[in-house]
This record gives C-alpha cells, sequence and structure tokens, in this order.
C-alpha cells in the first residue's frame, strides 16, 4: 500500500475518531500533517489567527462533546493557542490541540523557534504529550481523546516532532471507544432522597455540568415531580425554559442574588452539574447551615462553604431521573420568585425604552425576540457579558453560550463560525462589546470564506465598560479605560459582509430582523448607554463576580 508517514497514520487515527474539522494556520514544521490532512476526508481550515482556530475547536467541543481540534505549528504558532486552550480547560470543553515542533536531536539546545510547549501546555490541559516516536502515535491520540472526552471534560495536547511525523510506520488506529460512566450506589441515592424528601425549603443550583450532560430532560421532571425550583448559573441557562413558573432565573451577578431566589431560607440545596469555577459556593452559602446534595460526573471539590452531606456520582441524566422517583409527590415550597420577576419585569419594560444611545435591556429584548427557541446567542466578555448573563433568559440549552471560567475577551466570534458549522439550520447572533470585537476580527474572513452566516451585534461606547463599572464603584472615577473606534461598518465591508449602524432605537430591531434572513456574516453596531447599572435593582447587593 505504499509508504506511509506516522503524519498519515496520525490523520487515519483522527479519522477513527470521527473528526470532522481541524481548525488552525499550517507551517513549516507540520508539512507533513498537512500533506496527510489534504488526503483525508477530514475537512482543514484555514483561520486567521491560531486563537480563534482554537475557540472554534472549543466551541465545537462544547455543542458536540466531541473534541475540537485545533492545529499551531511550534513556538509562535502554538503559543497564540494558549488562551482558548485555557477557556476550554477551565470552561470543561472537549478539546485536542495538536502544534508541531522541531526534530527531536534539536530539543537539547537552544534552537529556531523552540520552545518546551509540553512544559508550557502542562498547567491548562488535562494531559498531553511529546510524541517521540512513530509506533506510539495510535496511543496517544486515543488517550488524547479520551481524556479529553472523559468527565469533566477538557483540553488535551499533542506536540508532533517535525521528524517523527516524517517517519515510516507499521500500525493501525485503535478503535474509538465511548467514555466509562460510573452510578452512585444504591443506599447514597437513598440517603439523597431522604434528606430532600424531608427538607422544608429545599432549592436546586443547576450548572455547567448538567448541561454537558444532556440533562436538561431529566431536570425538567424532577422539578415537575418534586416541585423543587431551580437557579441556573451563567453556564446554565436554559436547563429550564425561563417561562417555566419553577424556573428562578440565573444566579451568580450580585450578592442578593441567591437571597432573592429563595437560597437565603433553603436547608437542603441540591448541586446539580455545578462547578465551583462558575461562582464560589460562599455567595450562596455564607453561614455553612446548608444540606448539599451533590449530583455530578466528578466527586465534589473541597471548599470550607462546600461541605457536601452526600455525593451521587455518575450520569447526572441518570442520577436525577432517579432522583425524580424516589422523590415524587413530596410537596415542596422552597426557592422564591422575586429575583426573576425583577429581572424579567425589567426585560418587558425595555421594549418601550426610547433612549438612545439604546441601553441594554431593550437591546437585549429585540434580540430575544428575534431569535427562536433552538437559535444561539454567543456572548463575548466585557459588560455586556454579565447583562446576557443577569437578564437574557433562555428557553434551551446551549443556546446562550458564555465565556465563564477563564472570560478571555475575544470569544465570541470564532466560537460563532464553530457554532454555525455545528448546526447550519440555527441562526446565530455575537454580542461583542467594542473592546473585544477586535480582539478576533479577522476570523470574519474565516467566517466570509466559509459562508457561516451569523449576525455580529457591537455595542459601541468606546470605553472597556466593565472596569468603567468596577472603578466608578470602587473610586468614584476612571481611568485608564478610553479609546477610538475604527468605523465598523466600514471594516466589515471591507471583508465583504453587510453591516449597519444604528441611528434610533427602532434601528436595531429592523437590522437584526433582516441580517438574520441573509446567507451570509453582517455586523450592526449599536451606540450603548452602559448608564443603569447592571444590578438593575439596589435590593441585589454588591457585585460579586471578578470576571469582567
Amino acid at each position: 500500500m505504499g509508504r506511509r508517514r506516522a503524519s498519515d497514520l496520525f490523520v487515519e487515527c483522527l479519522e477513527a475518531e470521527g473528526v470532522k474539522y481541524v481548525f488552525g494556520i499550517p507551517g513549516e514544521e507540520t508539512l507533513d500533517l498537512n500533506q496527510s490532512l489534504a488526503n483525508s476526508s477530514v475537512s482543514f481550515v484555514p483561520v486567521r489567527h491560531e486563537q480563534g482556530g482554537a475557540y472554534m475547536a472549543d466551541m465545537y467541543g462544547r455543542l458536540t462533546g466531541r473534541a475540537g481540534v485545533c492545529l499551531g505549528t511550534l513556538g509562535p504558532g502554538a503559543m497564540n493557542l494558549v488562551t482558548a486552550i485555557g477557556d476550554a480547560f477551565l470552561d470543561r470543553a472537549p478539546l485536542v490541540a495538536l502544534t508541531g515542533q522541531a526534530d527531536l536531536e534539536r530539543m537539547h539546545k537552544e534552537s529556531h523557534q523552540f520552545i518546551d510547549l509540553v512544559e508550557l501546555f502542562r498547567p491548562i490541559t488535562k494531559w498531553n504529550a511529546r510524541v517521540t516516536s512513530p509506533d506510539i502515535v495510535p496511543e496517544v491520540v486515543r488517550k488524547a481523546f479520551k481524556v479529553a472526552e472523559s468527565e469533566k471534560p477538557g483540553a488535551t495536547h499533542l506536540e508532533l516532532p517535525e521528524d517523527v511525523m516524517a517517519a515510516d510506520v507499521d500500525a493501525i488506529p485503535l478503535p474509538r471507544r465511548r467514555p466509562v460512566k460510573p452510578e452512585p450506589a444504591a443506599r447514597e441515592l437513598l440517603k439523597a432522597a431522604d434528606l430532600i424528601r424531608n427538607a422544608i425549603n429545599p432549592v436546586c443550583l443547576a450548572g455547567n455540568g448538567a448541561v454537558r450532560a444532556g440533562a436538561a430532560p431529566a431536570l425538567r421532571e424532577f422539578c415537575r415531580a418534586t416541585g423543587i425550583a431551580v437557579a441556573e448559573t451563567f453556564m446554565g441557562k436554559g436547563l429550564l425554559d425561563y417561562t417555566d413558573p419553577k424556573a428562578l432565573g440565573t444566579v451568580g451577578l450580585q450578592a442578593r442574588d441567591y437571597a432573592m431566589a429563595g437560597f437565603e431560607d433553603a436547608d437542603v440545596v441540591i448541586a446539580c452539574g455545578y462547578d465551583l469555577v462558575e461562582h464560589a459556593p460562599k455567595h450562596w452559602n455564607p453561614r455553612r447551615d446548608k444540606k448539599i446534595v451533590v449530583v455530578d460526573s466528578e466527586p465534589a471539590e473541597i471548599d470550607a462553604y462546600f461541605t457536601p452531606e452526600v455525593e451521587l456520582v455518575g450520569d447526572i441524566y441518570h442520577v436525577i431521573a432517579r432522583l425524580a422517583e424516589e422523590c415524587r409527590d413530596v410537596p415542596h415550597s422552597g426557592g422564591s420568585p422575586r429575583l426573576r420577576d425583577v429581572v424579567l419585569g425589567r426585560l418587558r419594560e425595555a421594549r418601550h425604552d426610547e433612549h438612545f444611545p439604546m441601553q441594554p435591556p431593550r437591546v437585549l429584548w429585540e434580540i430575544r425576540q428575534a431569535l427562536g427557541r433552538e437559535d444561539i446567542l454567543i456572548s463575548d466578555v466585557g459588560l455586556h457579558k454579565l447583562w446576557i448573563g443577569r437578564m437574557f433568559p433562555a428557553h434551551e440549552p446551549n443556546t446562550v453560550m458564555i465565556a465563564n471560567g477563564l472570560a478571555g475577551m475575544g470569544f465570541a466570534v470564532p466560537c460563532a463560525v464553530a457554532a454555525k458549522l455545528v448546526h447550519p439550520d440555527r441562526r446565530v447572533v455575537t454580542v461583542n462589546g467594542d473592546g473585544g470585537i477586535l480582539m478576533n476580527f479577522q476570523e470574519l474572513e474565516t467566517a466570509t470564506r466559509l459562508g457561516t452566516a451569523f449576525v455580529n451585534v457591537v455595542w459601541e461606547n468606546r470605553q472597556y465598560g466593565s472596569i468603567v463599572w468596577k472603578q466608578d464603584k470602587k473610586f468614584g472615577e476612571h481611568f485608564g479605560v478610553d479609546f477610538t473606534n475604527p468605523d465598523f461598518v466600514r471594516l466589515a465591508e471591507s471583508f465583504g459582509m453587510p453591516a449597519w449602524r444604528c441611528g434610533a432605537p427602532e434601528d436595531f430591531g429592523r437590522h437584526l430582523r433582516h441580517a438574520l434572513t441573509l446567507d451570509r456574516p453582517s455586523l450592526i453596531v449599536v451606540p450603548i448607554d452602559y448608564s443603569i447599572d447592571v444590578a438593575i435593582a439596589h435590593e441585589l447587593g454588591a457585585e460579586t463576580v471578578t470576571n469582567t
């Protein structure tokens, strides 16, 4: 069958894992790998910055549960992947990063573009390795995918030295296996059910893990069967339809969120797929007086304010479904609708808001009106993210995508490219600040080339808004946060994209509805007025979120 290089075997292993796309930028040290990709069923998607490619892999992993794959060459190419790999690591998105590397015999000395990438990537990956021999390719690829996709998922990395990839090899890929899911002991399950049945004011806090596990249907049935209300983290949006009377809304922005959602009076909290990286437990268990039942895919992290009475470790969908059976028909009155009523009331009022520049609630109301149940909003990072986390309501999980763990600016545009590749039939909107949008603006060329149609909404106020907000709160003034902007409409048009600037509040909804009918990417600039506090109401207390 002719000569087979290690790079050919490597790509055969990617095919065996079901990889559809590799996002990245080719390099001299990945010549063999790129040649092998060119002759395979895997699509190589050239991007305009490695960080953009890694964010695409990150979002692909979030939406599919299968590891997204990104590629950078050695040195600078690999280092440009770092931010998005850190994002996948902290937000639990399965991702496999591939980087080129110099020949093995150069690694012991100073050498052009050589950086020890295995060391560099170690703190932001679950596992990583240097491929030192062609014979280990089937094992390292299988392990990279297994570790990335197993709970809790995250990033892995393989470093591919140039001479190893070019070497002859005689091996075949290992078969792909589904990750193992443990099951909690019956005794633990009954203990948890007992605690829940005997609770006076139980409440459920659902997060990222429940979304990843596809556990929304089970959680909705649990909620219906037990009458227990559910609050969601920023990452857990849509686990309950926001119109469900038992949906307490999104918590995790202000000190008083939890009290207004009924956590202050709760005696039992069911933490379902909740990661501590989403919001520290001391905000909802400050007196350490709550009995906590953890339902998660892994044993709980240690925290002084988070000492569970019982941990149910396993497939979250399965465990919640079994708890619903055990706890059925015990009437519960925990949770309070106050937070949800304040937030949704403010959103509803905003539809008549004639302020210009526009205020965030009106913009979010218009986006919610224009999008269907399954359509996707992707938030970049900035003050608009806090508004979206606070106020944008979701019908279904994985329809409001937020960078929460690492929370790096520049997330939204590349992630939208991947979202459209995964769900070409859904409409996708990004919301960006004028600070974050320029961080990966270049990927709009990738979007135009691929024909991934999504609408980019840019909130323009010529400041790093969330830092202005925090400085004003802390010092009564702000500094070092002002900048000017290019003409975003002309900049977008130079990429071959239609673009508009809103000159009045009614322009936005009109432009958005039109843009959503187009079969190509577009951009809308909205002058924004951030003078109203994202807290919305004084009763919500001081902000506690440290991520901007």
